[in-house]
């Protein structure tokens, strides 16, 4: 820690001499210079923002962003090597030229995370994090620049504790939590590098991809961890205890969330259920077989399935496994529905029969192949009872809608034809008793 004192008292008394303080000077005006100049750049982004913001980190917004991040920097690095051409002749410019080749790091280093947070795809964390990650590997590189950087390191590594026969010290947690980070961030994009080649092999299944992805993303980044902390120097036989607790933990309080995880894992692979299904849960409010939903994503711990009504459903994958679930599209998406329907005794029930089945002539949902069927099920105690059968390919459509329309065609058709429904009735009839 003394010889980096040492080494900041010498800077400092080197920035006092007029010629320094001159070459300052001479950079602050230059990075002046270079942030006013962004300022039109910068003003195009924040209306262009206002009206249309990314939703992406694409490689247009990396272009753009580049653009506004890195021109006033080039300006100043252009006009501190102007500077420094300019004044070598008439006296020392080692500040210029250490600002110059500090300058052109920084730019690589923008340039370089810029380009990784526009790799990581849509709705990237990195978005949050360019700015201080940038200054963070500038900084770095700045101090070993300088000459600082060996000293640093001495002095955190002198803060520490000791804990049997190891020692851990503020360097070390600091190596360790670099590290990991890295080891992450490169697994993260090998993942969605991964992600979006699945998504273009046509002849897999999506719910397939969606868990092959899933699986390689969570793969990666447990084996980053591991290869993380190797790397970091922890020795991995140290940590037996702890994966051991973790195992007891997952037996007794996280069992339920693994296996939904597990669940989730033999959905996507087996494809019994996978997104645009339709699909129904006996006993479930919003998704019964009168009010089904749509599986919107498969997601690692639940199923977000979607009424009619716009309400999303979080259903945890173990009880789709566990439970028995109505897939509507699982192999063929062609159901068939029933209308049950009662005439009078009076009228004749096989034209009763035939008005059904010319109910479903109009019908743009209702196929022809199965044609639709009509039956004479059992004669009631209120009237004849029928039932009119048809099959729709689209349920997904909704189900209702389509038994709503053949209704009241049914309902058009018997009363221009003299057809009368009857209303259950009961008579009672009293018998005065013998006096």
């Amino acid at each position: 820690m003394s010889e980096l004192l040492q080494r900041i008292e010498a800077f400092f008394e080197i920035l006092s001499s007029r010629n320094v303080l001159i070459e300052i000077g001479t950079v602050a005006l230059c990075l002046g210079a270079g942030w006013l100049a962004g300022a039109v750049p910068r003003g195009y982004a924040r209306r262009r923002s206002a009206t249309k913001a990314p939703l992406a980190l694409t490689w247009d917004y990396f272009a753009s962003q580049a653009s506004v991040v890195i021109l006033p920097i080039l300006i100043s690095m252009f006009l501190v090597v102007v500077a420094r051409n300019l004044m070598a002749g008439h006296m020392d410019v080692t500040i210029l030229e250490a600002a110059a080749h500090l300058i052109g790091a920084y730019i690589i280093v923008r340039l370089g995370v810029l380009l990784f947070a526009a790799s990581l795809g849509n709705k990237s964390w990195m978005q949050h994090w360019e700015t201080r990650l940038t200054l963070f590997i500038w900084l770095a590189i700045a101090a070993e620049y300088l000459g600082w950087l060996d000293p640093i390191i001495a002095g955190l590594d002198s803060i520490g504790i000791a804990t049997g026969r190891n020692r851990v010290s503020v360097w070390s947690v600091l190596k360790l939590l670099f590290t990991l980070t890295l080891f992450v961030l490169v697994a993260a994009w090998i993942s969605r590098w991964v992600e979006r080649r699945l998504k273009k092999i046509s002849n897999i299944a999506p719910s397939t991809r969606i868990g092959i992805g899933k699986f390689a993303n969570a793969f990666l980044i447990g084996l980053s961890i591991l290869m993380g902390l190797n790397a970091a120097g922890v020795d991995l036989t140290a940590l037996t205890v702890l994966t051991g607790a973790i195992g007891l933990g997952l037996g007794f309080g996280l069992q339920s969330i693994a296996a939904n995880f597990v669940s989730g894992f033999v959905l996507l692979m087996d494809r019994s259920i996978k997104p645009g299904d339709v699909i129904s849960l006996s006993g479930q409010s919003g998704t019964s077989t009168e009010n089904f939903g749509w599986v919107q994503e498969l997601r690692g711990r639940y199923v977000v399935v979607r009424d009619r009504d716009g309400v999303e459903m979080l259903v945890p994958n173990q009880q789709l496994i566990s439970n028995a679930v109505i897939n509507w599209s699982y192999t063929d998406p062609r159901i068939r529905l029933k209308l049950p329907i009662r005439v009078s005794y009076r009228d004749d029930p096989e034209v009763a029969l035939g008005i059904l089945l010319t109910a479903c002539e109009g019908q743009s949902r209702v196929l022809r192949e199965p044609e639709p069927v009509s039956r004479l099920m059992h004669f009631g105690d209120s009237g004849i009872e029928l039932e009119l059968r048809f099959w729709i390919s689209d349920p997904q459509e909704g189900v209702n809608n389509v038994r709503s329309e053949v209704n009241r065609a049914i309902w058009r058709l018997f009363k221009e034809h003299g057809i009368t429904i009857p209303v259950a009735q009961r008579e009672i009839i009293v018998h005065n008793a013998a006096q």
